[in-house]
């Protein structure tokens, strides 16, 4: 067997275990995320699948959307009401990432997410847009095949979009940030400290949001917090968290979400964890930007002071004229009266003077090298007659 060969066996080999895992993680996240459906079993507040796709695409490329498509497969094959139905689903499903990613290559997308022009890529291309062709696709199989009925087209895609866009916006960046983390070989305890009370202050909000005290605004701080601080590492989970914790509470119909109708709770949930979602990302992404400007001004006034020190210890730097080499500050002369030339304020002398005396010889070494040079002397008129 050629080298070549084993190596593509390898690649292979490679490429049919990631497409196994996807597939995987798709349908365990679909599992977990139908824990909690609002409309029907097949629509969700928070769709981790679209969210671990997109991200999927984004790590390794387009090569593992058959692992999109077997895991979309396996997660509606007890949910279709047909098996046409089943088929149509299933391709919006496997679409809809691939359309993000699409979108956020055209847009120059990086994968740390730490610009804002990157968070408003995947806000508005990977979420809001992308998502619509699983929405649309899915709800309007859901009517043809009579297994929805037409007035509840638009709350059906409403909650399937939104499901799907709040997992890319909450699942995606949390999957960016642990495919690229890395163990800091430095932290001091403070900072360990820090993050413990991050964790604490997470779980009391988790426990104040499921309670039944209307309190969903606390969250804010801790995204806040996080992402000035640890910046997408830390606003990503955070907000991840606050997201599960508020559909925890809409479901059980505690806290801001008691004894309201379907779709007033939906909307105000979906509004939370939107609100979330961009609040750490844009934070997260602002700051980041930040720093890496004045890590780059940093740089660029280090390299400026050690071209000058460099200038300066080889003496090429040009040498400033001395106080007697200096052009005379005083009141311009009054123009020649017959040739209405002005004579130069720099030339040293008056009009119809001949040239002052020659340097001297350190005068004459100065001014080979610095920019000052003397002005001839006027011109006389022509004598008359």
């Amino acid at each position: 067997m050629t080298v070549a060969r084993r190596g593509g066996l390898r690649r292979g080999g490679v490429a049919a275990l990631e497409i196994c895992a996807v597939a995987a993680l798709y349908y365990g996240s679909a599992e977990l995320g139908l824990l909690q459906q609002l409309v029907r079993s097949q629509v969700t507040p928070l769709w981790p699948p679209t969210g671990i796709a997109v991200a999927a695409l984004l790590l390794r490329g387009p090569r593992i959307w058959p692992g999109i498509t077997l895991g979309a497969l396996l997660a509606n094959l007890s949910l279709g009401p047909s098996y046409a139905a089943l088929f149509l689903i299933v391709v919006g499903n496997t679409l809809a990432p691939l359309c993000s990613y699409a979108l956020l290559r055209r847009a120059g997308f990086r994968l740390e997410l730490d610009r804002l022009h990157d968070a408003l890529a995947l806000i508005f291309l990977g979420a809001f847009t992308g998502t619509l062709v699983s929405a649309t696709a899915g709800s309007g199989t859901l009517v043809l095949t009579n297994a929805l009925s037409t007035d509840r087209f638009w709350t059906t895609w409403w909650v399937w979009w939104t499901g799907d866009a709040m997992g890319v916006l909450v699942v995606t960046p949390v999957l960016l940030v642990l495919c690229r983390a890395r163990l800091p070989r430095q932290v001091t305890p403070s900072r360990w400290a820090e993050v413990l009370l991050l964790l604490a202050a997470t779980a009391c909000v988790g426990f104040i949001d499921t309670s039944s005290t209307p309190l969903l605004f606390l969250g804010f701080p801790l995204l806040i917090w996080a992402a000035f601080r640890f910046r997408l590492a830390g606003a990503a989970p955070v907000a991840l968290a606050v997201s599960i914790f508020a559909i925890i509470a809409a479901n059980h119909g505690v806290g801001p979400f008691a004894r309201h109708g379907m779709l007033t709770d939906m909307v105000t949930l979906q509004a939370y964890n939107g609100s979330s979602a961009l609040t750490a990302l844009l934070v997260a992404a602002a700051v980041s930007e930040r720093d890496r400007s004045q890590k780059e001004i940093a740089r660029a006034c280090g390299h400026l002071a050690e071209l000058v020190s460099r200038l300066s210890i080889t003496g090429t730097q040009p040498i400033p004229p001395t106080a007697d080499s200096r052009p005379r500050r005083g009141p311009r002369p009054a123009p020649d009266a017959d040739s209405g030339s002005r004579p130069r304020p720099d030339s040293g002398s008056a009009p119809g003077a001949g040239p002052g005396p020659g340097p001297g010889p350190g005068e004459e070494r100065h001014h080979s090298r610095s920019t000052y040079r003397p002005a001839p002397p006027p011109r006389r008129p022509a004598d008359p007659g």
